[in-house]
């Protein structure tokens, strides 16, 4: 398997991105983590492998986390020396895996409770482990990590709605909220846009706004300064729904995305404040 480096370099995502303002240790930490993340998500979503050798390689990474691995490689060796330098529960990790696992199959949301389960293991836990590499020690910044989890994993679901729908017929829409605004599954998959759909994604939309709320309301000032990188991750994906609303949620024929100028505008900004 590839290095944990090779791994983010090559994903060039606006998570390795904001990664660039942390000190030198806990950035490759993240960096580390970063290139687990991926390669769980690669395991959960990738067609070319077949669905029960990914289904093997998830098992292995989670009974290398509660119990070592067996001739582990470089991304193993590099995860479990992560996971013991920063003293981190393995729990948190079992829960990422197990929601990216839940992925293996289509699977539908009736609502917003059952998708909250489910942006919390692979979205809240991501948080929730770096705010232990950032070395955060105010309590309150678990709970930042996951009101923003839920915001970040919702702006997801927003912008990837069309290729969702390609990629195995996959909905994350609660299909309640669905049925609230009169807009079927059928009309989904037929890629209507309408009016009925802006505004099904505009209460998505503010659903995540108040979770990015929530997360602002539990920053702390004693970990203002180790949640830098978690700001610009708020601040790139607030932009990018905000941008994504003000166009009408065009989401069945663009993908949604912030320049490089725009992220490093923000970045520094964040740096600076």
């Amino acid at each position: 398997m590839a290095s944990s480096e090779e791994i983010t370099k090559k994903a060039k995502s606006n998570l390795a991105f904001a990664l660039t303002c942390l000190p030198k240790q806990r950035k490759q930490d993240m960096v580390v983590f970063y290139a687990f993340c991926r390669v769980i998500d690669d395991l959960a979503d990738d067609p070319d492998i077949p669905i029960q050798e990914r289904r093997k390689g998830l098992t292995r990474w989670k009974n290398g986390i509660v119990d070592g691995f067996d001739q582990p490689d470089e991304l193993e060796t590099e995860v479990t020396e992560m996971i013991e330098r920063h003293s981190i529960s393995h729990q948190p990790f079992l829960d990422l895996i197990e929601g990216c696992e839940s992925d293996l199959e289509p699977q539908r949301f009736q609502t917003w409770e059952e998708l909250k389960g489910y942006t919390y293991r692979v979205a809240s836990c991501v948080g929730i482990i770096s705010t232990h590499i950032f070395g955060c020690t105010h309590p309150d910044s678990q709970k930042y990590a996951v009101a923003l989890g839920h915001a970040l994993q919702i702006t997801n679901i927003l912008r990837d709605v069309g290729e969702d729908l390609q990629n195995g017929g996959r909905i994350y829409l609660p299909l309640d909220d669905m049925i609230r605004f009169q807009y079927s599954e059928r009309d989904l998959v037929g890629r209507v846009h309408d009016g009925r759909f802006m505004a099904m994604m505009a209460w998505q939309s503010d659903r995540a706004e108040a979770l990015y709320q929530e997360a602002v309301d539990h920053l702390q000032p004693e970990d203002t300064k180790a949640l830098k990188a978690a700001e610009a991750m708020r601040k790139i994906y607030h932009t990018l729904l905000k941008k994504m609303k003000a166009d009408g949620f065009r989401v069945f024929d663009r993908r949604y995305r912030l320049s490089k100028v725009k992220k490093t505008a923000i970045l520094i900004s964040t740096l600076m404040s």
